[in-house]
């Protein structure tokens, strides 16, 4: 009988307050089906049931915590991607019990069928958040300032430009009192969100200088600063995942779709799959590297050669071009503890009245 539980597959499928669930046995068939409050207790209870058991569960907001929590209580977790499974599983009568079931036999047949994700620890899950929380309160300033700066608009008063971080103490220059009066409250928002965003900045340098010093090797590629470094250490956790570097590309989403069929095979848009914020702060470090300050390197050269067709369709995809080229270069950097190189293995020649940059590859 106790070998007989170890065999077991157990199709979670999550909630916000309850968990449907259902246990298939070695054979396949159905043993238990049912659901569980989303409490730690609950879990525990249908996991000491069956010891040893097989438990899928699609990723999703609970996930990170319920799989690390049934680990801890001895169980094998398999946490499928939602965009991969639901297109094999999809049926027209859908419920939450047929998804437990389902992605239990999947679970049985073969495990590569569920496209498992990987969850980063609970430590690292923290320091995320902290990140994300900084996030979350610059958007919540920019939406503020543009708020104040169109009912501003609406009355005739132009606000000039300057930094989300100054325009709290920019923005009473030239108004009369009683529009002083009308948007302070606004403005003292905008002051404590600031205050609030320094803070948690200096927080988060100390915290990948002093918990995560191979954040180091990354920030050697300008444009690269503690915020993207850190984030991109934190969502790769382990370099080693990857055996060909190039393969960071696609998991942060960059790499084109592909729909190739007999000989057609169109030029697709990228897949946006993965973590968007990651994905939004590559393509942020890509632009300043192709940016007016961006310094000369074998990357912005790159990205300039394809921008170069014109228009802004070719500057956006050189952008989305050099951003993916970046993680693939970022995670090479962690990866071999190597220093960064402007023009590895180039010799570069420039045209100065063209303002061009010449790259020859010098064979070893």
């Amino acid at each position: 009988m106790k070998q007989k539980e170890k065999h077991n597959t157990i199709g979670l499928d999550l909630g916000e307050r309850r968990h449907r669930f259902c246990v298939l046995d070695e054979a396949g068939e159905v043993v238990e089906q049912g659901s569980l409050s989303n409490e730690r207790v609950a879990l525990a209870r249908l996991t000491q049931r069956y010891r040893g058991a097989l438990v899928v569960m699609e990723a999703g907001t609970h996930s990170p915590w319920i799989s690390r929590y049934l680990k801890e209580l001895g169980s094998e977790v398999i946490v499928s991607n939602p965009r991969k499974v639901r297109a094999i599983y999809q049926h027209e009568r859908k419920s939450d019990q047929r998804d437990a079931q389902m992605l239990a036999r999947l679970g049985r047949m073969d495990r590569a069928l569920l496209y498992p994700v990987r969850h980063c620890s609970e430590q690292a899950q923290q320091d995320l958040l902290r990140i994300k929380l900084r996030d979350s309160l610059v958007r919540a300033r920019v939406g503020l300032i543009n708020s104040v700066r169109f009912s501003l608009k609406s009355l005739g008063y132009t606000v000039r430009n300057s930094s989300s971080e100054r325009f709290h103490k920019v923005v009473w220059e030239t108004l009369p009192e009683a529009v002083r009066q009308m948007i302070s409250p606004s403005v003292e928002t905008l002051a404590e969100l600031s205050a609030r965003i320094k803070v948690l900045e200096r927080e988060i340098n100390l915290l990948a200088q002093s918990k995560y010093p191979q954040t180091l090797w990354l920030q050697q590629v300008p444009g690269v600063g503690a915020l993207t470094a850190l984030y991109f250490v934190l969502k790769i956790e382990d370099p080693q995942r990857f055996e060909n570097v190039r393969d960071v590309g696609a998991y942060a989403g960059l790499c084109p779709r592909r729909d190739q069929s007999g000989g057609s095979d169109p030029q697709l848009r990228i897949s946006k799959r993965g973590d968007a914020y990651l994905r939004r702060l590559l393509v942020s470090a890509a632009q300043y590297i192709l940016g007016p300050f961006g310094p000369k390197s074998a990357l912005r050269a790159y990205g300039l050669m394809l921008a170069a067709d014109g228009g802004a369709r070719a500057r956006k995809r050189a952008v989305v071009a050099v951003a993916r080229k970046l993680a693939v270069l970022l995670l090479s950097l962690w990866k071999n503890r190597s220093h960064y190189e402007a023009f590895p293995h180039c010799q570069t020649i420039e045209d100065k009245r063209s303002g061009t940059i010449a790259i020859h590859r010098v064979e070893a």
